[in-house]
């Protein structure tokens, strides 16, 4: 079965309410590949992932088409796993010029909002066929979904090669681990923590909002207010990214929430691991932003 056949099989069924998927392939580019229809009951957007071997769709990014059956779109997006801790995932050069989906359906999306754009097309059923067509009206040939697909498989393979020597290197890996829990471990230790002497967490309704509060253009890992004037502060973890990446997407947070709240006092921070040459200098030109550096003791004594 090639991709066309894959998607036009798989864009009927989703009317059908046959959930079974037995007949679709496996593998692709060396990716396996998985299509869905629901668990026990059909699925209102049905998708094909194409995931690398240590990623899973359950956790993790991985490109995936998504079929907004209520709005006739079929989405190739930057998937990324709803409430997903995986630390790794799209790198901001790869999605920063992209949409939202929650944005490009105009938050018609019923699911994986938080996904990012791709390609968009329009699925229009026949009688006896279904046709795939750009936003503009123009149709799609099956050469062109091979390039669509290809292109992003292309991007997501060198994305996760280097996530991969990251993962596997002796310098790093600790670090890598530790950083999946990071963001969490900070909310659960904050009244104890330095951050939690200067700032406060912010609440809405008895609810936390602070930690990954959302945006248009994104997921703030942190946003907190001064305990003393009340001023915004973004605070985000380095993670996996580059220092430019991180600088970069502190200031947008910092600008949106500038904007969005008419003030121009909103200040920043960065947590990283380890001291970096570059950050530092990047931090020289932002005032208005500090980084901070996490530190982890272990230690072990007998139990009496």
């Amino acid at each position: 079965m090639n991709l066309s056949e894959h998607l036009s099989t798989f864009l009927k069924q989703s009317k059908s309410g046959d959930l079974k998927t037995a007949q679709y392939p496996r593998e692709r580019n060396g990716l396996t590949v998985k299509t869905s229809f629901g668990m026990g009951a059909p699925a209102r957007v049905p998708w094909i992932a194409y995931t690398a071997p240590e990623i899973k769709v359950s956790n993790g990014f991985y490109p995936v088409y998504l079929f907004y059956k209520s709005l006739g779109k079929l989405v190739l997006t930057y998937g990324i796993t709803e409430g997903s801790d995986h630390l790794a995932s799209w790198p901001e050069a790869v999605i920063e010029d992209c949409q939202l989906i929650s944005s490009y359906t105009n938050n018609e999306a019923p699911r994986y909002g938080d996904s990012y754009v791709c390609k968009a097309y329009n699925v229009t059923e026949g009688s006896d066929s279904i046709s795939i067509s750009r936003d503009d009206g123009a149709p799609v040939s099956s050469e062109e979904l091979e390039t669509d697909l290809d292109a992003i498989l292309k991007e997501y393979a060198s994305v996760v090669e280097m996530e991969l020597k990251r993962e596997d290197s002796a310098d790093s890996k600790g670090l890598f681990y530790l950083e999946k829990q990071l963001e969490d471990f900070i909310i659960h230790n904050w009244e104890v923590s330095e951050f939690g002497q200067s700032y406060d967490l912010i609440y809405e309704n008895g609810e936390l909002t602070s930690q990954q509060f959302p945006t248009d253009i994104g997921r703030i890992d942190i946003l907190a207010k001064e305990k003393s004037t009340g001023a915004f502060v973004v605070i985000e973890l380095k993670r996996n990214q580059t220092s430019d990446d991180t600088v970069g997407q502190l200031a947008r947070y910092m600008g949106w929430i500038s904007e969005k709240y008419e003030t121009t006092n909103v200040s920043g921070i960065i947590v990283a691991g380890s001291y970096d040459r570059k950050l530092d200098y990047a931090m020289k030109m932002l005032p208005a932003c500090k980084v901070f550096l996490y530190k982890v003791n272990f230690s072990l004594e007998e139990f009496r």
